[in-house]
């Protein structure tokens, strides 16, 4: 499949709920749990699905499919800011203890 082909379509098939040959924008900030033991398998990530949006939603997960697809990475992350990208990074890196090297001409009160 050419680049531009998987950047529009990969992974997308036509939406069971509503039979749409395009991507739906979802802009729920939350959803509903069949019963207490979803929501709980949910949170717990036992079960595959969306709590809330800021966490995760149809939407960005097809935009992740779509940049993995397209940069043939295992997965993608989108976040909502740049600030958001460096802050998980910098969280996911280090550890209690760990010092981290900085300029002190960073954005704001980065440095501090």
């Amino acid at each position: 499949m050419k680049f531009e082909t998987q950047v529009f379509h990969a992974d997308f098939n036509d939406d069971p709920a509503t039979n749409a040959i395009a991507v739906s924008s979802y802009q729920t900030n939350s959803y509903s749990f069949r019963d207490s033991q979803h929501g709980a398998d949910l949170f717990d990530l036992t079960e595959a699905g969306n709590i809330y949006s800021r966490i995760m939603n149809p939407t960005c997960d097809m935009l992740e499919q779509w940049v993995t697809a397209a940069e043939g990475g295992a997965a993608a992350l989108c976040m909502a800011s740049g600030m958001a990208a460096i802050t998980a990074t910098v969280n996911r890196l280090c550890i209690a203890g760990n010092s981290i090297a900085s300029a002190n001409q960073l954005h704001g009160g980065t440095h501090t």
